[in-house]
């Protein structure tokens, strides 16, 4: 097991990206009571997504978004809704929440 943070190091809603992880950078994202961890690498150009460290969501934290083009990602599956890259997704990343911290699964 990969341990990534405390689930209390992410604002609900929020995100925090891991740079040096076994699957290579992710991203977690906090909202509405859950947590989804996704590759951090746009599925149209292939770069990491976010605006500054830690920021993958939108100005409404409704929505990821890429900081490159604005291509905007549905929190909850990583579908791509709007931008070059509609009906790509991100990649899921297989996590899990254990006593309040989330891991990497194996």
């Amino acid at each position: 097991m990969h341990k990534l943070c405390a689930i209390n190091d992410i604002a609900e809603p929020g995100s925090k990206g891991f740079d040096s992880t076994p699957k290579g950078p992710v991203f977690a994202v906090r909202f509405d009571g859950q947590v989804f961890v996704y590759a951090n690498t746009c599925p149209h150009l292939g770069i990491n997504l976010e605006w500054q460290p830690d920021q993958f969501l939108d100005q409404e934290d409704r929505m990821i978004q890429c900081c490159t083009h604005g291509a905007l990602f549905r929190i909850e599956d990583g579908e791509c809704l709007a931008g070059p890259c509609v009906g790509d997704a991100l990649t899921a990343i297989p996590h899990h929440v254990k006593n309040g911290e989330l891991f990497l699964a194996d």
